[in-house]
């Protein structure tokens, strides 16, 4: 799978993020903060759109740019989500989704971006509880434990930053991965 910068998907998640808690839905929850991604992957199209306008924008700045746009956006974003009422129901990519569920999807995205971005580097992974939203995520999707594999590797594997090893797969008992990329 072509991956884009995960610089440029962390500015569009944090800027995605600080949009939608200041965008109230007005209806109820369609979504939460496990089955929205379910939707994950449904409009080929958009999601190409989507890979296309993210190749375009990381080619614009250098890692220092990149970063920097996104400290910014992630402060105001990290502010507005502090100051917003948890229950509040707003709107993002077409869904109804409550300010505790919204801030799970960004703190799985960032998490996942963040594995994206030390791949190859010797430096601090993810935080413990960014990957085990991303663990309460992929469990409840594929409607497995998976016991005994660590919250990183159900996050790889889940996701489709990793191939199952053997053992793996049969834990996983024929459950498609990733649930999500």
């Amino acid at each position: 799978m072509d991956r884009p910068r995960p610089g440029v998907d962390l500015h569009a998640d944090a800027v995605r993020g600080l949009v939608a808690v200041h965008t109230p839905a007005g209806r109820p929850t369609d979504t939460d903060a496990v089955s929205y991604w379910r939707s994950w992957g449904s409009d080929p199209d958009k999601d190409e759109e989507n890979r296309r306008f993210t190749r375009l924008e990381a080619g614009l700045f250098t890692w220092g740019g990149l970063r920097a746009r996104y400290l910014e956006a992630a402060r105001a974003m990290t502010s507005a989500l502090a100051g917003a009422d948890p229950s509040s129901v707003v709107a993002t990519q077409g869904h109804a989704i409550t300010v505790t569920d919204l801030a799970s999807t960004l703190a799985v995205e960032a998490t996942l971006h963040h594995l994206d971005l030390v791949t190859n580097l010797s430096a601090a992974g993810p935080s413990t509880a960014g990957l085990a939203e991303v663990r309460r995520g992929v469990r409840a999707l594929l409607d497995r434990d998976l016991t005994g594999w660590p919250d990183e590797r159900v996050a790889r594997v889940g996701t489709g930053r990793a191939a199952p090893t053997k053992d793996e797969l049969i834990d996983l008992g024929g459950s498609p991965v990733p649930v999500f990329t």
